[in-house]
């Protein structure tokens, strides 16, 4: 597995809305967090406070800017809070699954001249859209 030279060519895709005219510019994938540790500091220590992992992990919030069309407000719309399996695909062809919602889109300031694009904001939930169980971040290699 070798490591990414350039950024260039990733996408993502939303499961609910495939022809949504997005055009990407920039993307931040979702971050891992262990949300810090537990304080386990008791009276019997003598020298250093002590700390433990908490159990449960996060997915960080995935972000970018995109250009856009104005026909995809509906899709953009519908998309906003609905919970569905989001895809982003690496230029190796890698691939990182995740449930999640496009939690905001914010268009950016329409200036003669430049393109016009906005920012977006997903944030992931770990459910299936359709069990609503847990569901980890599948990560798959490329091929």
């Amino acid at each position: 597995m070798a490591k990414l030279e350039d950024g260039f060519q990733t996408t993502i895709t939303f499961a609910t809305a495939t022809t949504t005219k997005l055009y990407h510019v920039s993307i931040t994938p979702p971050g891992l967090s262990g949300e810090g540790s537990i304080d386990t500091t008791t009276m019997s220590n003598t020298t250093y406070r002590t700390f433990a992992p908490k159990s449960l992990k996060t997915s960080t919030e995935a972000s970018g800017t995109s250009a856009y069309d104005t026909e995809s407000y509906d899709d953009l719309l519908a998309m906003i809070g609905t919970n569905q399996l989001i895809t982003i695909t690496f230029p190796d062809t890698s691939t990182y699954a995740f449930y999640g919602f496009l939690n905001e889109f914010t268009p950016g300031e329409l200036t003669e001249g430049e393109m016009p694009t906005g920012d977006f904001t997903i944030i992931p939930t770990n459910v299936h859209s359709s069990t609503g169980a847990e569901t980890a971040p599948d990560w798959t290699a490329a091929t």
